[in-house]
């Protein structure tokens, strides 16, 4: 095992796990006390033509052929619902990146092949399993509500936004967890009955 390799790359997940934590920490203050216009993207009127406009609310600017809308002025609702089209993905990559550095550190500490490293390696499967679905589904439900704040003749619900073949990774990462675990007890048995 290269160890001087495994403890960079822990050290670099550990910097980029910090990183993220600042955007999500550094976009939630400054998108709270920005006073600027929110902008939403929508593909209900991409390249649509409606008699007389698009049917959106007051203070709203469309363009149908970027299929984005920008309220002027919004309202405390919709400028939360911009900041929670951004902050689950970020929060979710701070995380899982903060999960991985400590499962490379658990390598360092006491080798690839443990019960903790299976472990940390399960419990990493099972957060990009379930967390990145989840965290799709609140980004796409906040952009779908901001979406219907803007224009209420779109009646388009909540939709799942991101890469959601991350949870074939997170399932994989489980399965290879599983399988480590019983390797593990079948070396110390191996072990006791030599």
């Amino acid at each position: 095992m290269n160890t001087r390799l495994t403890r960079a790359l822990a050290s670099v997940t550990f910097a980029m796990a910090v990183l993220f934590g600042l955007a999500f920490a550094g976009t939630a203050v400054t998108h709270l006390l920005d006073d600027g216009a929110v902008c939403a993207e929508t593909g209900f009127w991409a390249n649509a033509t409606v008699e007389g406009g698009l049917p959106v609310g007051d203070g709203v600017q469309a363009s149908s052929s970027a299929a984005r809308l920008c309220q002027d002025g919004p309202s405390a609702g919709q400028r939360l619902a911009d900041l929670g089209s951004r902050l689950p993905w970020l929060l979710f990559a701070c995380l899982g990146l903060l999960l991985f550095s400590r499962l490379l550190k658990g390598v360092l500490r006491e080798g690839p092949f443990t019960d903790m490293v299976a472990q940390r390696l399960s419990f990493l499967g099972w957060f990009v399993a379930v967390g990145s679905p989840l965290a799709g589904l609140l980004a796409g439900w906040a952009d779908s509500w901001l979406v219907g704040s803007m224009a209420p003749m779109v009646g388009s619900g909540p939709t799942v936004a991101g890469p959601q073949a991350l949870v074939l990774a997170g399932l994989a990462a489980v399965i290879l967890g599983k399988i480590m675990r019983e390797g593990v007890r079948m070396r110390e048995d191996l072990e006791g009955t030599v």
